[in-house]
């Protein structure tokens, strides 16, 4: 069975896995596990934070730290890993009195729950984000935010794949797929940093959120399709009409059941008097959804997203994101950390000769990646006098949602150790860069008595615009501002 179409999870395998494995030893190993994880995935955004970076940039580089490039504390076997390699397995062989024999079914056991663990948290995620996405807002923006959203999906996306393809050869599936991680936008970070200037009512700060949040929408309907186009190995033009169809077809048809599914949410929601009387119906929702994009040869995640989106119109929106936070936040991290944990930046040594390509792929996607945003800011008309290059500048951070391209690619097996080493080099340098190059493009403005400001939820996506002066700030208010960037 295959529960999200990106990543392939079979039930018989993680049977028959489990039978050549003594189960506690299975169970010893994935709870080893996640001690990993969430220890590296608490001290790399910890110490992120500290760096006024987003936190999720953290826990990416501590997965580097803890996985096959560095410690071998989580490794995975399609990465050419066995249970020799792992120093969790190794650790069980030397304490718990786990035996050479049944170690390798043991870490394949393991290796298959931990995925499985990443594949939630990136369907939680996607839920998460569309549960933040305010249609009305995004519409009330105007022309601009859509102008520019589209420019920075389309320039990115075929200088990557033309470039990719001509200059260094690579066939035409990862060449797509790292096109498409090249189209994201990170609202959170983006955000913040506006809100840190005080630019966030200013016309350039409205039209970057704007199309940063359209630029999310259309770079999960790329991925959607660059995926589904990946299974096959191939790319079929005709495929290709059907999936975008497909897949805006099924996004506006979820938006548009949200006016009949809205009422008879909440209530449901209402008669329900038990634990989870709001958090279950939508994650069965939302369930249902991943269900039925993967069974239209869409990704699960589309589902999840488009879920998100129905049950924002909901008057239950923000108890439901405060429930759903701490479940993003026990399986998020599994998502990331495990994606820097299958990453070998061992490709990118310039001592060896067979890695120099790969830094060349590098560096041509940082430069597409950096010039394709910035360019978006000079498409901007009708606004005299306004800072293009700020717009440009504002839409550079992949953040998070280069991430989950990133972490896609890699799971279905597409993307070769150099290219996937590429696009995570591309994905943390444009996360650095952009909150200085932002701070540098706008003057610093003088604060004001009553100038808006910003406020966000823990995730770093804007909920509402208040007032300073209107609203005193408290101590938890200040805590709270300081997660904004936690890109989850």
């Amino acid at each position: 069975m295959q529960f999200l179409g990106a990543i392939n999870f079979s039930l018989p395998l993680l049977a028959s896995a489990t039978e050549t494995a003594d189960s506690s030893m299975v169970l010893a190993a994935v709870l080893l596990s996640l001690v990993v994880i969430y220890l590296a995935s608490k001290v790399g955004g910890e110490l992120s934070n500290r760096f006024g970076l987003p936190p999720v940039l953290g826990e990416l580089l501590s997965g580097v730290v803890v996985g096959v490039s560095v410690l071998h504390l989580l490794v995975f076997p399609e990465g050419g890993a066995d249970s020799s390699n792992s120093l969790i397995i190794s650790f069980l062989q030397g304490t718990a009195g786990l035996t050479p024999e049944a170690a390798a079914g043991v870490f394949a056991a393991q290796s298959e729950v931990v995925s499985v663990l990443a594949e939630l948290g990136v369907i939680i995620l996607l839920f998460e984000i569309g549960l933040e996405s305010n249609l009305k807002e995004l519409m009330a923006v105007g022309i601009q935010a859509c102008v520019v959203a589209v420019v920075g999906v389309v320039v990115p996306f075929v200088a990557g794949t033309v470039g990719l393809m001509t200059l260094f050869g690579i066939d035409a599936v990862p060449a797509v797929f790292a096109g498409a991680a090249l189209t994201a936008t990170s609202i959170g970070i983006t955000s913040k940093v506006l809100s840190e200037l005080g630019q966030l009512n200013s016309k350039e700060g409205q039209i970057i959120l704007g199309a940063a949040v359209i630029d999310d929408i259309l770079g999960i309907i790329v991925l959607a399709v660059v995926a589904s186009l990946a299974k096959d190995g191939a790319v079929d033009v005709s495929k290709i009409v059907y999936l975008i169809l497909s897949a805006g077809g099924f996004l506006l048809g979820a938006i548009a059941l949200g006016n009949f599914f809205n009422k008879s949410f909440v209530a449901i929601a209402n008669k329900l008097k038990t634990r989870g009387e709001v958090v279950i119906p939508a994650f069965i929702f939302a369930f249902l959804m991943a269900y039925l994009a993967a069974a239209i040869h869409l990704e699960a995640i589309l589902g999840a997203f488009a879920a998100g989106l129905v049950l924002e119109e909901t008057d239950k929106r923000k108890h439901l994101q405060r429930q759903i936070c701490p479940i993003a936040d026990m399986l998020v991290p599994i998502f990331f950390v495990t994606v820097g944990a299958k990453t070998d930046l061992g490709v990118l040594n310039p001592a060896i000769p067979s890695n120099r390509e790969g830094l060349i792929i590098a560096t041509f996607l940082i430069l597409v990646a950096i010039f394709g945003k910035v360019i978006t800011g000079f498409t901007v008309f009708g606004q005299p006098g306004i800072n293009r290059l700020a717009i440009g500048v504002g839409m550079i951070p992949r953040g998070e949602v280069g991430l989950v391209f990133l972490g896609i690619g890699s799971s279905i097996g597409i993307l070769s150790k150099p290219l996937e080493a590429a696009i995570i080099m591309m994905v943390i340098l444009t996360t650095f860069l952009a909150p200085p190059f932002l701070r540098v493009v706008f003057s610093t403005p003088e604060t004001v008595a009553g100038t808006s400001e910003l406020i966000l939820d823990t995730s770093g996506t804007p909920l509402a615009i208040e007032s300073p002066t209107a609203i005193a700030p408290t101590s938890s208010d200040a805590t709270n501002s300081e997660a904004t960037s936690d890109g989850h």
